[in-house]
């Protein structure tokens, strides 16, 4: 676990690692486009032919993917679900002066029907 939702404007309070705060700041920014009913729900059985209106985001929908400062390509982490360990996949990631910055490249499942 990264951390908590709340509070929605950016700060995180318990800073352990820049890869986990900014990895939390993404979930968090996930989260907000759910609750301001800008993104959708695209999975589960609701969802086979037409997405819906989801309020409340559902973790098991995203995925990460770091592309910045070092992309993660290879392994089981490459591609980890929201609320993920930082711990031991992303050691390493993050340096002084030139690696302050993350990019992340999110996934989105979707179900669909074919007719």
């Amino acid at each position: 676990c990264n951390g908590s939702m709340y509070p929605l404007n950016g700060h995180v309070p318990a800073h352990v690692t820049p890869v986990q705060a900014s990895r939390l700041v993404a979930e968090r920014m996930l989260y907000k486009v759910h609750r301001q009913a800008l993104a959708w729900g695209t999975m589960g059985s609701k969802a086979l032919c037409h997405k819906y209106l989801m309020p409340v985001m559902r973790k098991q929908q995203y995925r990460l993917q770091m592309t910045n400062p070092i992309a993660t390509v290879k392994g089981r982490y490459a591609c980890a679900p929201i609320g993920a360990t930082t711990i031991i996949p992303h050691t390493g990631k993050s340096f002084p002066v030139k690696g302050e910055d993350f990019g992340y490249l999110v996934w989105r499942k979707r179900n669909c029907c074919m007719l």
